[in-house]
């Protein structure tokens, strides 16, 4: 299989090795110059290239095209064309002009736009992103694109990422100039996101219809066991989910997706694959596209792929880690301390840059991960807490601290001994990990470690690329002019001063402690605990200010944008309170009564066997199933009366409170009886399959 991969990995992608072969000289080197220098693509090269890709994509048994793009539901996409073009005596022709390649016109009105477009304003144009390579799936050629509406808003995830990325570009390249990197054109950044996920039987899953409708588990109490033996993380992986994972990483390598860790994540059933490093808008394409085929290569191995953050109760959730960095034209990582990195004055300004960024815009990180779904995991010991904080470790916290003493500092590398001799010994590392923090640092690069699993890596990097390009416009602005004598002087008092101003943020301890709650809280910084408390933070005007100086969104986009996070969110916990309801009444109820009606049985056979028979013990069963069947009638009928009132109230925002503070609770209060009820339930009178059935028998 070995020798394999190298021919199967990018087989279905118009990469560059197929460019060079495919493309006449003169277009292959103008359509380079249209992705490394981000320059107007003439028509004449849309032409060629078009031609090229589309024997190319013939050649492989693609008949259809289709501009694959990044609508606001979360997911992706696409409506498919084929090549034929009839023409005389009832035949056909395979066709793709440049104009196709470049432009299609979807209809803007029917994806969330936040009132940015009306259902009689329909018109909306997908555009080519040349930096992101088209790919053939299930036979179509698949052109990734950007989305925008008739009047030119930003109707999708990929067009803001991309002005975000320019921004950071701009910023980063004109600060390098100022430093004398002036061989540096361009600078762009990296992402690398690690994607968790539950495998559940599709059997299982076709009788739920919480995962069928909300992908989540509303009902259902834990087993015996869960995850606290701690013997699934890194476990040995079972031959059905083994043959599953050979299955995906083979899909997702012919599509160039570079998938390169798999394991058993914490909690049973949960799992990990982590690709290499990518330019960000070719790693977010990566990343929607990762989670598409893990749910069709689920399917064909009789699983179905959970990607919600919290599918069960009890047992972890599912994250997904954004590993961010930013690296030049010439091969340099910014983010790279170096052996000596008090001494790597680049570095240190790129680093308080990031600093910055993140204490000044931690409301806008916050306002990136927030979702109904992720709202069960962050502040959960299982995700880094709402507040928003970074870790340096033990080596670079040392650094800034002797910058802002004025001292020296000692870099000393300790080698590691483990205590056998057989043993190698290796140079131990500079700092811990940790596990609890929203943004680490981990040698090289930043972890954003609280995104949601379902989550579009988009908006988190749009974010961060915007604040960061800020920090770095704002060093500009205060180095330009400086003497060539001076600048060495004059960084290291900028990243005093910037440290100083911002050391708040930074917190190497234990994110999930409740003493950092309140130390947080003494520091000034945000603690969002939920969705509808962050999502007003998009549209603060610090906020608007930042994203509109740079080009990212214009303040429409930003106030569209948070209303279709305010409307996603209504809608989740909308659809959750209805299918709970749809459960308790029609299915969870009716097996109470039917096992209430089996005990009341066993207790009149006794009585007519015998009267002397002791019945105590059946009656109690009896008399606790029925107090659970009135809590829960009351619970359900409450949960309907508070979800009409949510329905009644006219604002969004009030609306997305009120379903947090008063339905989720309702919910909440509903599941905690139910579950109680469903232990004493025998399992083949349940409707539905358990936790035990779902997790421990894949």
């Amino acid at each position: 299989m070995s020798k394999l991969i190298p021919e199967l990995y990018g087989s279905l992608v118009f990469n560059d090795t197929v460019m060079r072969d495919k493309l006449p000289k003169d277009i292959y080197k103008a359509l380079r110059k249209t992705i490394d220098n981000h320059t107007h693509l003439e028509l004449d090269v849309a032409n060629a290239v078009a031609t090229a890709m589309k024997e190319w994509a013939v050649e492989l048994g693609a008949t259809h095209f289709t501009h694959w793009f990044q609508p606001m539901t979360g997911v992706t996409a696409e409506k498919h064309d084929s090549f034929i073009s009839p023409v005389e005596g009832g035949k056909v022709i395979m066709e793709f002009s440049g104009k196709e390649l470049v432009k299609g016109e979807p209809d803007a009105s029917s994806f969330p736009s936040g009132g940015l477009r009306a259902t009689f304003e329909a018109r909306g144009y997908t555009a080519w992103d040349p930096t992101s390579p088209a790919f053939i799936k299930d036979g179509t050629l698949c052109i990734p694109t950007a989305f925008c509406s008739y009047t030119g808003e930003a109707l999708d995830k990929k067009t803001p990422l991309l002005r975000s990325m320019e921004a950071l570009n701009k910023e980063a390249v004109k600060i390098l100039h100022i430093l004398g990197e002036t061989d540096v054109t361009s600078v762009s950044t990296t992402v690398g996101p690690e994607q968790e996920y539950f495998l559940i039987d599709k059997e299982d899953f076709k009788k739920r219809k919480d995962l069928i409708f909300t992908g989540r588990t509303l009902l259902g109490a834990m087993p015996p066991k869960g995850q606290e033996m701690e013997d699934h993380y890194f476990g040995i992986l079972k031959p059905r989910v083994a043959a599953y994972m050979h299955d995906l990483d083979e899909e997702l390598w012919k599509l160039g997706i570079p998938a390169k860790t798999k394991h058993n994540e914490v909690a049973p059933c949960q799992h990990e694959l982590a690709p290499v490093f990518d330019t960000t808008n070719v790693a977010v394409d990566h990343n929607q596209i990762t989670m598409e085929i893990m749910k069709k290569v689920a399917d064909k191995h009789g699983y179905v792929c959970l990607l919600h953050e919290k599918p069960f109760a009890g047992i972890n959730g599912s994250g997904k880690h954004n590993n961010w960095s930013v690296s030049t034209n010439t091969g340099v990582n910014l983010l790279d301390p170096g052996k000596k990195p008090a001494e790597n004055k680049r570095f240190l300004l790129f680093l308080a840059a990031v600093i910055k960024a993140v204490d000044e815009y931690a409301d806008l990180m916050r306002v990136s991960v927030a979702s109904a779904g992720n709202d069960h995991r962050l502040g959960a010991n299982e995700a880094p807490p709402a507040i928003i904080s970074i870790f340096l470790g033990d080596e670079l916290t040392a650094v800034l601290d002797s910058i802002i003493n004025g001292s020296s500092f000692d870099s000393t590398k300790e080698m590691m001994s483990i205590g056998a001799t057989v043993l190698p010994h290796f140079v131990k590392d500079t700092t811990d990990r940790n596990r609890t923090s929203p943004f680490a640092f981990t040698g090289n690069k930043f972890e954003f470690r609280s995104l949601g699993s379902s989550a579009s890596v988009s908006t988190p990097n749009i974010v961060l690329n915007t604040a960061v390009a800020e920090a770095l416009s704002q060093f500009s602005a205060k180095l330009e002019g400086v003497a060539p004598e001076k600048l060495d002087e004059a960084v290291m008092t900028l990243v005093r001063e910037t440290i100083v101003a911002h050391k708040r943020v930074i917190f190497n301890g234990n994110g999930y402690a409740a003493e950092w709650v309140e130390e947080a809280k003494a520091r000034g910084l945000y603690n969002l605990k939920s969705t509808p408390e962050a999502l007003p933070a998009f549209k603060a005007p610090k906020n608007m200010e930042l994203f509109i100086k740079h080009g990212v969104f214009s303040e429409a986009e930003i106030t569209s944008r948070t209303e279709i996070l305010f409307e996603n969110y209504v809608k989740t916990l909308h659809i959750e309170t209805l299918t709970l309801q749809d459960m308790v009444r029609k299915e969870f109820l009716p097996s109470v009564m039917r096992y209430a009606d089996s005990v009341c049985e066993s207790i009149s056979a006794k009585r007519a066997i015998s009267t002397s028979l002791p019945t105590g013990a059946t009656e109690k069963l009896l008399e606790k199933l029925s107090a659970y069947y009135e809590e829960i009638s009351e619970g359900v009928d409450k949960l309907d009366e508070d979800t009409q009132k949510a329905e009644a109230i006219e604002t969004i925002e009030e609306q997305a409170m009120y379903y947090h503070d008063v339905v989720m609770a309702d919910m909440d209060a509903l599941r905690s009886v139910a579950d109680k009820a469903e232990e004493l339930i025998p399992d083949d009178v349940l409707p539905y399959p358990t936790y035990e059935q779902m997790l421990f028998y894949v």
